[in-house]
């Protein structure tokens, strides 16, 4: 059986896609005025903003998980959607700069993938699944009547026969995204060119270095997530149903590593609650670290939006991610995931605030890495700015 399956994908039947369309729930964490924004230039239109869980507002509770949940059913009542059967969706995303991202959403089979390290599934997790933040995302999904993915799977397609090669059908959408999001189409890929896109990827993956197929570029908890909600509802299907439940396959976006568009950014670290001296000179420290460079691992200290350099002399991990995370993980802090130093800079002017900048990762090594090892600390690294992330727009039914 391949790994992935065509898809009966929802998507909007709307008069404006660009309020329709919102980024990725996990992003603008500590930036509320982001989403405060996106609240009132929505207003009552229909829009993926009643059908997500922006984490920057997870302090709501439970009443706002029945709230989506209803939603969604509202939506699938009043006919919202178009249901285009048995179809994958071709999508191009572009950046600033001109910059085009070409991408397949598909379905893929759970079966086929495993978040834990060391896992040798087709599909693996590129970083450390965090088991605590498994349950909360579980609550949301367990009840959802639909799925809107923002999880971006990577190949590791050197030749570029899969993506670049995919034959495209009619354009189903072409509008200019909110917030500086870029501008978003998709094509349908249906009849013969899915058929011919399934036997390319059955063929590549029958190929595979290690077995390793896709790994999870973006959205590694979320995709953990949809896998323990079928694990849980496995034991009641009989034989039968457990081989077509829609709940066994979750929908993607399937992007080559090798797209010179598709860029690494790091995740930089804001620790909270902290006296800030106190903080910098028992981390300079407890980890070696000088001004001077002279080898060591480099990250950088950002205080009232001041930087400074410093190299770590006792490193616990080969990528200061991973030392850093181990450190802040010892000394049980209050911490936040931040794309861009500017965010970073900002939010360390704010009252026992510390921000650490790290660098750039670089993409060339993630599968190697991902065989030999397992995974990456969590948070390594992230594909493009926030407003790059994956925009929500079409759905599926689980």
């Amino acid at each position: 059986m391949s790994i992935i399956k065509k898809a009966d994908v929802l998507l909007p039947n709307v008069s404006d896609l660009t309020k329709w369309s919102v980024v990725a729930c996990d992003q603008y964490t500590s930036q509320a005025d982001y989403w405060e924004r996106v609240i009132e230039f929505v207003g009552e239109h229909p829009s993926t903003l009643n059908l997500v869980y922006p984490e920057a507002f997870l302090s709501q509770g439970d009443k706002k998980i029945q709230e989506i949940n209803a939603a969604m059913q509202d939506y699938l009542d009043k006919n919202i959607f178009a249901l285009h059967k048995d179809c994958f969706i071709y999508v191009e995303r572009t950046l600033s700069r001109d910059r085009v991202r070409k991408g397949v959403v598909a379905a893929v089979d759970l079966e086929a993938y495993d978040f834990k390290k060391g896992s040798k599934s087709a599909i693996r997790a590129t970083e450390g699944t965090v088991l605590e933040r498994i349950p909360p995302r579980v609550k949301i999904r367990e009840k959802a009547p639909l799925e809107l993915p923002h999880v971006m799977l990577l190949v590791d397609d050197k030749e570029c026969a899969l993506i670049e090669n995919v034959k495209k059908g009619e354009k189903v959408y072409d509008f200019e995204l909110m917030e500086n999001g870029g501008h978003l189409a998709g094509w349908l890929i249906d009849g013969q060119n899915a058929d011919d896109f399934i036997c390319a990827v059955d063929a590549f993956a029958a190929g595979a270095n290690d077995g390793l197929v896709f790994a999870v570029g973006d959205g590694n908890h979320s995709l953990a997530t949809a896998k323990t909600c079928w694990e849980n509802l496995k034991p009641s299907l009989s034989e039968t149903e457990k081989e077509t439940h829609p709940a066994r396959f979750c929908l993607v976006e399937i992007e080559n590593i090798h797209d010179d568009v598709l860029e690494f950014e790091p995740i930089h670290r804001i620790v909270f609650g902290v006296d800030d001296n106190d903080f910098i000179d028992t981390f300079k420290s407890d980890l070696n670290c000088t001004e001077a460079a002279d080898g060591g691992q480099h990250v950088v200290i950002v205080n009232n939006g001041e930087k400074t350099d410093l190299y770590i002399g006792s490193a616990t991990s080969p990528l200061e991610v991973g030392t850093v995370q181990n450190y802040l993980d010892s000394k049980g802090c209050e911490v936040d995931y931040i794309h861009g130093e500017d965010v970073v800079a900002e939010l360390s002017c704010q009252k026992g605030a510390v921000g650490i900048l790290l660098p750039v990762p670089e993409k060339s090594g993630l599968f190697t890495t991902v065989i030999a090892d397992g995974a990456l600390p969590r948070k390594t690294f992230s594909m493009g700015e926030a407003n790059e992330k994956r925009f929500y727009m079409e759905a599926k039914r689980i």
